[in-house]
């Protein structure tokens, strides 16, 4: 996608998800309805019809999606490791592992998954927020993903937990 395509003008809010691995419940869908922009920040599955999850995401917002280190089939050789965008002036980094970022990527926030632990936190002038994972449960974390608003305002983060 070309760079003048990755930046966005938005009223709603921008939809976040992760590590889906395989699994794109309807609760995550429910909770999606509404948003702007959804991104994806990796882990979507490693099967061939994991990539039916994207369309699937795509049929409520535009979707941009990073690549994960689950995320092996053809179809995700596809995705970027990193992305970047501009959401109504706020500047985005996309990453899959938070331990791939370059500190020195200029934005406003850094959004990552692979942890499957929420975060929404401000560290150092930028934010760090990772949407937990919308997937499979992982030991005892939640299912969670998350929304952000991009506005005069300011740019806020909130993790949702999923009504299971």
């Amino acid at each position: 996608m070309p760079p003048a395509e990755r930046t966005f003008a938005l009223e709603a809010p921008v939809g976040v998800i992760s590590d889906t691995h395989g699994l794109l419940r309807p609760e995550a869908l429910t909770l999606l309805e509404g948003c702007g922009l959804i991104l994806h920040l990796g882990d979507v599955g490693h099967r061939d019809e994991d990539a039916a999850m994207l369309e699937r995401l795509a049929e409520l917002a535009p979707v941009l999606a990073v690549r994960g280190n689950v995320d092996t089939a053809p179809w995700a050789e596809a995705l970027p490791m990193t992305l970047d965008l501009t959401v109504n002036g706020w500047r985005l980094h996309l990453v899959h592992r938070l331990s791939d970022l370059d500190p020195a990527t200029a934005c406003d926030a850094v959004l990552h998954g692979h942890s499957h632990q929420p975060r929404n936190a401000w560290q150092q002038g930028r934010l760090l927020f990772n949407p937990g994972a919308a997937g499979k449960r992982r030991f005892r974390l939640p299912i969670t993903l998350g929304k952000l608003w991009a506005d005069p305002r300011g740019l806020r983060g909130a993790i949702l937990h999923l009504p299971l």
